[in-house]
């Protein structure tokens, strides 16, 4: 082989390995990398419920009968409990009433809830008697009351004397067993009473 040919074959040899060489070069710099985002976590806020008082139990207080003042044949009087336990608890509403005889005998009773649609304004003081219910919290020696009206006029039939109010609480709660002196007389059995309220 002539020297000519030697260097045309050197040529194009160089030129082969040049080119395989780039092309490799160009395979590896063209290639891409995935970059995973990095993960979130999203904080879910904790919410605490604090309970309230529970609400109150009858067993908790004793009870004390006001006597009333008489205005156009209605007696207004009220009735007072006071907590006389540690701790605190919730009352609100309307107490429930039974009227019990000397002998322990049960009143035949009917007792409307005031303030209301109909009757608004039926107690004389104070302004406290006359509003709707209200939610009080009740700690130890604190108190809550009620009034009631009922009627010393008897209209054909008798007004049997109630020596005890067993009074039980909103909610369904045991009672209160109450003295009253003097009396309660309310004749037809009919009574008015408030929402419990603060205060003696």
């Amino acid at each position: 082989m002539s020297r000519a040919l030697k260097g045309l074959a050197l040529f194009f040899a160089f030129v082969v390995i040049y080119t395989i060489s780039r092309h490799a070069i160009d395979s590896r710099s063209s290639s891409s990398t995935t970059t995973v985002p990095p993960s979130t976590t999203t904080s879910v806020p904790v919410t605490t419920t604090t309970a309230g008082p529970a609400g109150c139990a009858a067993g908790a207080f004793a009870g004390r009968f006001n006597q009333g003042q008489g205005a156009g044949g209605d007696v207004y009087a009220s009735v007072t409990i006071t907590k006389d336990t540690a701790g605190t608890c919730t009352l609100e509403g309307w107490p429930r009433l039974t009227l019990l005889d000397r002998l322990g005998g049960l009143i035949p009773t009917t007792a409307t809830d005031a303030p209301n649609a109909t009757v608004s304004g039926a107690f004389l003081s104070p302004p406290q008697a006359n509003q709707p219910p209200r939610a009080l919290t009740l700690g130890d020696n604190q108190s809550a009351t009620f009034d009631l009206i009922y009627s010393d006029v008897s209209t054909g039939s008798s007004c049997p004397s109630a020596l005890t109010l067993s009074v039980q609480l909103p909610g369904g709660a045991a009672e209160v067993v109450v003295t009253a002196v003097p009396p309660v007389q309310a004749c037809n059995g009919v009574l008015t009473v408030s929402p419990f309220f603060a205060g003696a």
